[in-house]
C-alpha cells in the first residue's frame, strides 16, 4: 500500500518514526488510519515487572513472541546535580502515567520501561543494594573499542503502531494537552529531565528490506524481501531465549526489576551478501550443520520455536573440522544450570545516522549474565583450538562492529520514577496500592 505521494505506508511510518516530532506524528494520525484504544483510569492491575512484556504481545503459529515493530530510545540526563527532590519523582511518574492512560498495554498499544545508568546512582551516598549487578560499562572483545553510554536515563518506547510512539515522545515532552482523546497532565518528562540522544529502529517481516534503501552500504536488492532482520534471519526463537522470570531480580528493594545492556552495533552488509553466499551465511549465522543439510528455509520460519542448535556438533570440533563456527551455535552455550538462556533479546535494526546498524537490547537478571553470554559469541577458546580466526570465520563479527555501550537498572514499576539507591523494600507495595 502506497500514499498518495507514492511511498509505501510502512516505509513512510518507519521514516516517520525516525524523524520524530510534532509533524511526524501527525502526518502519522492522518495516514496509519488506525484507532488504538485508551489505557484503563486504574492502572494499579499493571505488572510491577516494567519488562513484562511477553503477556501483552501476540504470538505466532509457533508460540514466539512477535517483538513490537516500532522503538524509540530517549537518552536523558536529570538536570538538578545531586539527589532526585520528591517533587521531580511525582512529575515523572504522572508524565509516565499520562501517556499509559492514552494507550492500552499492549502489541497495537504502548509498552515503555524506564532505566537508569550506574552515573545515575552515584549522586547517592550509598551502593545499590547487594545482588544488584550494574558495573560501569566496558568493552566485551580484545578488538573492540566502544564509547560508553553513561546519561542518567534511558526511555523505551514500542509499539507495531508507528502513531503510538510518536505520541508518547511528544506526551512526554510535553507537547500534547491531549493524547489519543484523553487529556494528558500538566507534567512531563523534560521538566525533570534533557533529553541528550534519540535513537530509533524498527524489526518485522519485510521491514528492513522496504528500508534497505534508506542506509549506506545496504544491497537493497540482496535483503531478503520476507527477513524480519537486516542479517536475513529471524530470531527471538522461544526456546532460544531466556524467560521474563529468568532474567528478573528475585529479592531485595528492586526485586521484580530487570538489569539491561544496550549495544550500538554498526553492520557491514555489503560484505555480508556479497562476499558470502547463502551456504556461508547460513553458517556463519546458526551452524556449518544447518548449511550443510538445508535446514533453513528463508528467514527461518520453518524452523519453529528453537533455532535447532542441539542438532549442530559440537562447537570445538565444528571449528577444527570445518574451519568455520556459527554465532547462534556459540551463543547458546551460555545457560545456566537449568540449560535456560541467560539474556532476553529485544533488539531492534535502525538506519540512524544513514547506516545500516543493530541496537541490541538485551534483559537479564546480573550485567554478568550478558557478559558470559558475549565471551561465547566471541569465541577465543575456538580460535585457540582451531584455525577459526578472532573475527573471521567466527560466526559473524566479522559483520559488526560495536560503536556503544551502556549497562542500566530496569527497576519495578513502583520504583521507575528516579528511584533512591536504597529504597525500602515495603516501598513497591505502597506506590502500587496507590497507582
Amino acid at each position: 500500500m502506497t500514499n498518495e505521494r507514492g511511498i509505501p505506508r510502512r516505509e513512510f511510518l518507519k521514516s516517520a518514526v525516525a524523524i520524530g516530532g510534532a509533524a511526524a506524528f501527525s502526518a502519522c494520525l492522518g495516514r496509519e488510519g488506525v484507532d488504538v484504544p485508551t489505557g484503563p483510569d486504574d492502572l494499579s492491575s499493571y505488572p510491577q515487572g516494567q519488562h513484562a512484556w511477553n503477556e501483552a504481545l501476540p504470538r505466532d503459529d509457533h508460540g514466539n513472541v512477535v517483538a513490537p515493530s516500532h522503538r524509540v530510545l530517549l537518552y536523558l540526563n536529570y538536570r538538578r546535580d545531586g539527589q532526585p527532590n520528591e517533587d521531580d519523582r511525582e512529575k515523572v511518574e504522572t508524565a509516565l502515567r499520562g501517556i499509559e492512560h492514552a494507550y492500552e498495554r499492549s502489541g497495537d498499544g504502548l509498552l515503555v520501561t524506564v532505566s537508569y545508568s550506574p552515573a545515575y546512582f552515584d549522586r547517592f551516598d550509598e551502593s545499590l543494594p547487594e545482588g544488584v549487578d550494574l558495573p560501569d560499562p566496558g568493552a566485551l572483545a580484545p578488538f573492540e573499542d566502544p564509547e560508553f553510554d553513561t546519561p542518567d536515563a534511558v526511555v523505551h518506547l514500542a509499539s507495531n503502531t508507528a502513531q503510538v510512539v510518536l505520541g508518547a515522545e511528544e506526551g512526554l515532552k510535553g507537547n500534547r494537552s491531549t493524547l489519543n482523546g484523553t487529556e494528558q497532565p500538566d507534567a512531563a518528562l523534560t521538566d525533570v529531565f534533557t533529553i541528550v540522544d534519540r535513537r530509533t529502529g524498527f524489526i518485522g517481516d519485510g521491514l528492513p528490506a522496504e528500508n534497505a534503501g534508506d542506509a549506506e552500504g545496504v544491497p537493497a536488492d540482496k535483503v531478503p524481501e520476507d527477513a524480519p532482520l537486516f542479517m536475513g534471519f529471524k530470531s527471538g526463537f522461544k526456546k532460544n531465549q531466556a524467560s521474563e522470570d529468568r532474567v528478573t531480580i528475585q529479592s531485595g528493594p528492586f526485586a521484580g526489576g530487570t538489569t539491561q545492556h544496550i549495544s550500538k552495533l554498526h553492520l557491514n552488509l555489503n560484505q555480508w551478501y556479497n562476499q558470502d553466499d547463502r551456504w556461508q551465511r547460513e553458517a556463519k549465522m546458526f551452524c556449518p550443520y544447518h548449511a550443510e543439510n538445508d535446514v533453513i528455509e528463508g528467514a527461518g520460519d520453518n524452523l519453529g520455536d528453537s533455532s535447532k542448535i542441539d542438532d549442530c556438533r559440537p562447537t570445538d570440533k565444528t571449528a577444527r573440522e570445518m574451519g568455520v563456527v556459527g554465532h547462534a551455535q556459540k551463543s547458546a552455550r551460555a545457560r545456566d544450570d537449568n540449560n535456560s538462556p541467560l539474556i532476553l533479546r529485544r533488539d531492534f535494526d535502525s538506519t540512524d545516522d544513514g547506516a545500516a546498524g543493530l541496537h541490541f537490547l538485551a534483559l537479564q537478571r546480573q550485567i554478568i549474565d550478558f557478559v558470559h553470554t558475549r565471551e561465547a559469541m566471541n569465541g577465543t577458546d575456538v580460535t585457540e583450538q582451531s584455525a577459526v580466526g578472532q573475527r573471521n570465520n567466527n560466526g559473524i563479527l566479522q559483520y559488526i562492529r560495536t560503536e556503544r555501550r551502556g549497562n542500566f537498572l530496569v527497576p519495578p514499576r513502583s520504583l521507575r520514577a528516579l528511584p533512591p539507591a536504597q529504597p525500602v523494600e515495603n516501598a513497591q507495595e505502597v506506590t502500587h496500592e496507590s497507582s
